[in-house]
């Protein structure tokens, strides 16, 4: 049994809401820049241009590549042989995000109640996923989700009888409903089974992924291939203006499901597809 204290988790998770707002990863810049290189509209390969151009002056200036630094979505992959020890788990995930967009000037975008729309001033409380595996590590993993793609998610309870077109159907129209809302080019996370939360907590977990790395189903790695050419044929292009690139990858997640359904869930993020992890 290893122990581990939650203060570590506080202070990994301060650096990394820092970091991930700041700098992306290697494989979303590697994305964008061949998106870039791929665009053959004017108008698009502009677009691509200042976005690439923001990412750099985000970097080496340190300030947030994106005005909407998002609410702190953290994933916690815990040892089923750590022991955490010395405060609340819950607790010490929001004090590390308190204090990551606090000491890292991050915009505060968190409202206490979703009515009365107070803010919290803090950017918590997170929203916490948590799951035993295998060991005596703990992998945190922080995605900081901005609006205007999260506002443009979809969720479909289609029947069985819809099969793989239908679902293919359903990712494809999200995307194009959301045309130039969702900030494209956009990195499209789609959760297949289970049921009506876990499809959508699939789909959430799926835009984490190494961008672009496709499934180990190959059922699955080819119909993100045909969803992501479809997305592109559509001709909404970078931020919406018209171009080859609408889309960077379709990253699909699966689960097993009830004979007599088919939940599929579509979340979208921005070219800020942010994503950061370290492992105590």
């Amino acid at each position: 049994m290893r122990e581990i204290k939650v203060s570590e988790i506080t202070e990994a998770l301060s650096k990394l809401c820092i970091e991930a707002n700041i700098t992306l990863s290697e494989d979303m810049k590697k994305a964008v820049k061949d998106a870039a290189d791929a665009e053959t509209s004017e108008v698009g390969r502009g677009v691509m241009s200042t976005l690439l151009e923001n990412l750099q002056i985000a970097e080496t200036e340190d300030i947030p590549i994106c005005q909407d630094t998002g609410m702190a979505v953290v994933f916690l992959e815990i040892g089923q042989d750590v022991h955490l020890k010395g405060g609340d788990l819950t607790e010490a995930v929001n004090d590390g995000v308190r204090k990551g967009y606090t000491e890292g000037y991050l915009r505060k975008s968190v409202v206490s109640d979703p009515l009365l729309r107070v803010n919290t001033g803090d950017n918590t409380p997170a929203i916490i996923h948590t799951s035993i595996v295998p060991g005596e590590k703990l992998k945190i993993t922080i995605a900081p989700k901005g609006f205007g793609s999260e506002n443009m998610s979809k969720i479909y309870m289609l029947k069985p009888a819809d099969g793989q077109e239908g679902v293919k159907n359903a990712i494809v129209d999200a995307v194009i409903a959301a045309g130039p809302n969702a900030c494209p080019p956009v990195v499209v996370g789609v959760g297949i089974g289970g049921d009506f939360e876990l499809s959508a907590l699939m789909a959430k977990k799926a835009l984490t992924r190494k961008t672009g790395e496709p499934s180990n189903l190959p059922h699955i790695a080819a119909m993100e291939k045909e969803v992501l050419d479809r997305i592109n044929e559509s001709g909404i292009g970078p931020g919406g203006l018209g171009g080859a690139v609408t889309a960077l990858a379709v990253h699909i997640n699966t689960y097993a499901t009830h004979i007599a359904g088919l939940p599929v869930a579509v979340n979208m993020c921005c070219h800020v597809n942010r994503h950061a992890s370290v492992i105590i």
